[in-house]
């Protein structure tokens, strides 16, 4: 197989925890050609997607751990999976890769996750397709509704919708001290839409990453768990990452909204559940491959290559039956 990653700089990977990194490798290991592209590398010209792409090779060392080849311009078709592994933030500029990502399913490329997948699952809003799992929430960008919830609820989360890696998350408790504040800074005056959740005190044991590939859960959830003070489980925010077996509520959730999920082109989701309740739903670039194989042995990048080269082997999309989407 030909397999090419969209993703961020190679040179800033930390391959000791990266999950694209062990994709590639995984891939590697069983003799597929893998190559790299960044987001402005692609091209729409005389109707066609192209990417200026360049084949990796894997040296096994720690620091120059990747070596390219010259770069060359390809239709992205000629691959036989693209992987959309760019992080956030989610700006125009991811959307309109996607547009160009979808324009090339409709060349035949097969990507995932599927680009209009993505931009249909907001990594926050996105649970309000499940509120049977989900805790209190409120999505909106009126102060008063804001503090109505505060009132109702006592103990509650504010977060931006377009946040990542627990940046922009505010914990305001029963007295309401600096309620105004928060809601004035994440709501630019009442400009922005932002969610609101009932406070759930099961963080204290961490926010679950529960991994799903093609519907299917990953055995083993990764609990971030927030260190002294801090209210935010996220690894990026100095949480402690605990790999643990799946709770049955965990798999209640996962095997309910996996095939879902699937269905709708998306071949990866990192579902995050704090206690019994979903909080997000990743379909961006989900991580928290490595910590779950380091500690427990399951090899998580081996269940994703299984699961993409099943879908690799499907009919490719046609042109005619993309446009009927």
């Amino acid at each position: 197989m030909k397999i090419a990653f969209l993703a961020d700089p190679l040179s800033g990977f930390k391959i000791y925890k990266d999950s694209t990194f062990a994709m590639m490798r995984e891939a590697a290991r069983r003799g597929h050609a893998i190559y790299f592209f960044e987001q402005r590398d692609m091209v729409l010209e005389e109707g066609v997607v192209t990417a200026s792409v360049a084949r990796v090779h894997l040296t096994g060392e720690p620091e120059a751990w990747y070596r390219l080849d010259p770069a060359e311009s390809l239709p992205l078709s000629a691959f036989d999976a693209v992987l959309e592994r760019k992080d956030p933030p989610f700006d125009m500029e991811y959307v309109y890769a996607t547009y160009l990502l979808e324009l090339a399913e409709r060349q035949g490329a097969r990507v995932f996750n599927r680009p209009s997948a993505i931009r249909d699952h907001n990594e926050k809003l996105a649970i309000g397709q499940f509120s049977e799992f989900t805790s209190p929430t409120l999505v909106s960008s009126d102060p008063a509704r804001l503090r109505a919830f505060h009132a109702k609820h006592g103990d509650v989360i504010l977060k931006p919708l377009d946040g990542m890696g627990g940046a922009g998350i505010f914990r305001v408790r029963e007295d309401g001290m600096n309620l105004g504040s928060v809601i004035e800074t994440l709501t630019g005056n009442g400009r922005h839409t932002i969610m609101a959740q009932k406070y759930i005190p099961a963080i204290v044991k961490g926010d679950k990453r529960v991994l799903v590939i093609d519907g299917k859960p990953v055995p083993f959830a990764l609990a971030r768990i927030p260190q002294g003070n801090e209210v935010r489980g996220n690894l990026a925010a100095g949480g402690l990452g605990v790999a643990q077996p799946l709770t049955a509520r965990d798999r209640e959730i996962a095997e309910a909204l996996g095939p879902v999920l699937a269905a709708r082109g998306l071949l990866l989701v990192g579902l995050d559940v704090i206690g019994d309740f979903l909080t997000e739903v990743n379909v961006t670039s989900p991580t928290c491959f490595q910590e779950i194989t380091d500690q427990t042995g399951f090899d998580v990048a081996a269940m994703f290559i299984d699961a993409l080269e099943l879908r690799a082997q499907q009919p490719r999309q046609s042109a005619a039956s993309a446009l009927e989407r």
